[in-house]
């Protein structure tokens, strides 16, 4: 299983900034083969309170209401979990989520699908996901992070 190093500098001590984590994570969880899921953070508030909400990992993301949610996550490519998207017809994992997503590509590669058309994003590239039908697609050979 991937290791995922997570640091959690917000700590404080005599009103200092302390390294309070500088660890390992231990929620990784493989729902499917390659799929590859840790849920690093997560807040039930806004403006966010500094404590963590502890969350069980789950192959689709169980949001908060009124907070922030941040999810690492290793896709590997469609053609492993025998993913077939068949022309002119949706990506079988379209979905919609009711979230404000930030989403970081750090290696690999991956299509973004929506509703009419579609994007090839690689290492560096940024996507703002605003509650729209959208679908991944990673027709590489490598896991995309």
């Amino acid at each position: 299983m991937k290791t995922i190093p997570r640091r959690v500098v917000t700590g404080l001590h005599n009103g200092k900034s302390i390294i309070e984590e500088d660890s390992i994570v231990t929620n990784v969880s493989e729902h499917f083969p390659g799929l590859i899921i840790s849920d690093i953070w997560s807040t039930d508030s806004a403006p966010a309170k500094f404590e963590e909400k502890i969350i069980e990992n789950t192959a689709f993301p169980n949001t908060p209401l009124n907070g922030s949610y941040f999810r690492y996550v290793q896709i590997p490519p469609d053609k492993d979990l025998g993913i077939v998207a068949p022309e002119n017809q949706p990506h079988p994992l379209m979905h919609q989520t009711e979230t404000l997503d930030y989403i970081i590509i750090l290696s690999g590669e991956i299509y973004l699908i929506v509703d009419e058309g579609e994007t090839l994003l690689q290492a560096g590239d940024i996507v703002v996901q605003r509650g729209t039908n959208h679908a991944w697609s990673n027709r590489s050979d490598l896991p995309c992070i």
